[in-house]
């Protein structure tokens, strides 16, 4: 099954969000050795080379755990994401099935990594593909019936509104997407960057009370800068 970037993606955090108000623990990342049929064949850049371009650190954050590389669908943050969204029960439920862009498969080359501090996470997502894939992505929209949501994890419930902005000009061309949690008397934020470079897309989520877009933007460029040292 091909992984869709948006929506899915907000369901991921709002899964996420509710579970961990259900008390749910996730797991740290770990390496993944496997070859993906796009490295055989030689298109773009294989795993290992993403894992060499990922952030070797973020100003106030520590990583958290070790660098996990490998086919996209085999990343632990991919596969606990798919489980926090199969427990997800969603009011609109087309909200997280709908393709409002290109899909991500999951036998993609990729890379990830995540650092965190005190109640806040950065994950970093290298994938190879080619730039008419990455361009899709790019220009996807959130569906405007699906700007504010709700959903339920077990007995707990989650509000959510989505702000996204216009495309943004990080590497060869981005988008921003801002997701506001609230759970009873709890906010969260979540802002999403997705942005291409040659026959690559990266993802940077900042996620956490006091997440900001200019923070996660800020953070993009970072990862766009390190990427360019390593990526010809």
């Amino acid at each position: 099954m091909a992984h869709r970037l948006l929506p899915i993606a907000l369901l991921s955090t709002a899964a996420a969000v509710t579970a961990t108000a259900c008390g749910a623990g996730g797991e740290r990342a770990r390496p993944v050795h496997g070859t993906a049929p796009a490295e055989i064949a030689g298109v773009g850049y294989t795993s290992a080379e993403l894992a060499q371009a990922l952030l070797l650190h973020v100003p106030g954050y520590r990583r958290a755990g070790e660098p996990d590389s490998g086919e996209y669908g085999t990343l632990k943050a991919v596969q606990n994401a798919a489980r926090l969204q199969r427990g997800t029960v969603l009011d609109k439920p087309r909200c997280g099935t709908a393709r409002p862009g290109g899909a991500v498969a999951p036998d993609v080359p990729a890379a990830l990594v995540t650092f965190a501090k005190k109640g806040m996470t950065v994950t970093q997502t290298l994938m190879g593909m080619p730039a008419s894939d990455a361009e899709k992505q790019v220009n996807a929209r959130v569906p405007a019936d699906c700007l504010t949501f709700r959903t339920k994890v077990g007995s707990h419930r989650a509000t959510h509104r989505v702000v996204e902005t216009p495309k943004g000009e990080i590497g060869e061309g981005s988008r921003t997407v801002g997701v506001a949690t609230s759970t009873g008397t709890t906010g969260t934020r979540t802002w999403y960057v997705v942005f291409r470079g040659r026959h690559y897309l990266a993802t940077i989520t900042l996620h956490g009370p006091t997440a900001t877009r200019a923070e996660a933007e800020r953070i993009a460029r970072a990862s766009r800068a390190q990427a360019s040292k390593i990526l010809p």
